[in-house]
């Protein structure tokens, strides 16, 4: 690079807020695997009829037309399955959309957000563009929430925003409603409840929404529908919440083949059921043969993933081995905080519960 463009980038730089050139972006490079591991995917495909009930849907309307502004007969029928008010129901492109949003209608300068710690990196990333203040929280031993502490912490810095990710991405911590209902008493937060994974497991916080307006539910079809691919999400709140939270998002958000397949989706919602049971059998499984194993420490979990940590053996060789010697790719997560020899394992498919319970045996010490 010229000395001219050097110059160029950094009278660019000074531009960028401090808080954000400080922060790490969010970003995943995962190496080819013939087993995929690594990001708590659903471990099938959308199945191939409602594919095609997809597009078949998709055909019948105007491509060069934008969507509905507000898609009203889908939220409607999201309202129905999760038991809401239509006016409180925000779709979005995947959750990390209204995440953002709900985070930026909120955020002021130095407002402080308080997060269980490690969670889902993205709420430390946005809080930093937005200019707040984040606040990580550690878990108890074995990974369980620390409610008590969460509300002090909350309460100590008056939290704008307190995020309970349930069950937690990365540890599977699942929360009650109960605790969560005591966040909402005991503080002043707008409490965003994450519940990403919990058709895996654990209390969903939706009954809350009927008493509490500072309760923010965030849901995904990324993970248990299978619809990673197409980016889809929801919010339920309050709606005179909902109606400041839309101001932040994106007009025409959800593009037509994305709301197609959310439709479709939950038109054959007992497919999901069945599938969610599946992996459910699957993690308890897998669970109870790696906690088997000497050596290797594995952490209940309420999601379709297991975190275990590695004793014996450095988590780095066994995320290498793994990858090289029996083609899984899983998460290396120890380089976070309180993830020391740490690794994140989706629960796959059971011919991918059967390799990585083979491998794990091979590494350490047993017989395949």
């Amino acid at each position: 690079m010229s000395d001219g463009a050097s110059r160029d980038a950094t009278d660019g730089l000074r531009l960028i807020k401090p808080t954000v050139r400080a922060q790490a972006a969010y970003t995943l490079e995962a190496p080819p695997a013939a087993r995929k591991l690594n990001q708590n995917e659903a471990p099938d495909d959308f199945d191939a009829d409602l594919k095609a009930a997809v597009m078949a849907l998709v055909g019948t309307r105007s491509w060069h037309r934008y969507p509905e502004f507000t898609p009203h007969s889908l939220t409607a029928a999201l309202a129905a399955h999760y038991g809401w008010e239509p006016d409180g129901v925000l779709v979005g492109n995947g959750s990390n959309e209204l995440i953002q949003a709900a985070l930026a209608v909120t955020l002021e300068r130095d407002s402080v957000v308080v997060a269980p710690s490690p969670t889902f990196s993205l709420y430390r990333l946005l809080t930093s563009v937005f200019g707040g203040r984040y606040v990580g929280v550690p878990f108890a031993s074995g990974f369980q929430y620390d409610i008590d502490r969460l509300i002090r912490t909350a309460q100590r810095d008056e939290a704008k925003v307190l995020v309970l990710n349930t069950p937690n991405n990365p540890t599977g911590s699942a929360l009650r409603m109960a605790d969560v209902e005591r966040a909402l008493v005991e503080t002043e937060a707008l409490v965003v409840c994450d519940e990403a994974y919990v058709e895996f497991g654990g209390e969903s916080a939706i009954p809350l929404l009927a008493t509490h307006s500072r309760l923010v539910v965030l849901r995904t079809f990324s993970k248990a529908v299978g619809l990673a691919g197409l980016r889809f999400g929801v919010a339920l709140a309050h709606p005179t919440v909902a109606r400041e939270i839309s101001k932040a998002k994106l007009p025409y958000n959800v593009n037509l083949v994305t709301l197609a397949a959310a439709e479709v989706a939950l038109a054959h919602h007992d497919r999901i059921t069945e599938r969610v049971r599946q992996v459910v059998a699957a993690r308890e499984r897998l669970l109870e043969a790696l906690g088997a194993l000497p050596g290797l420490v594995v952490y209940p979990s309420a999601a379709n993933f297991l975190v275990v940590r590695c004793e014996a053996v450095p988590a780095r060789t066994v995320f290498r081995r793994l990858l090289e010697e029996f083609g899984i790719l899983v998460r290396d997560i120890s380089g976070g905080m309180d993830l020391e020899e740490c690794l994140r394992i989706t629960v796959g498919r059971d011919d991918d519960v059967a390799a990585v319970m083979a491998a794990f045996t091979r590494i350490f010490g047993g017989t395949a």
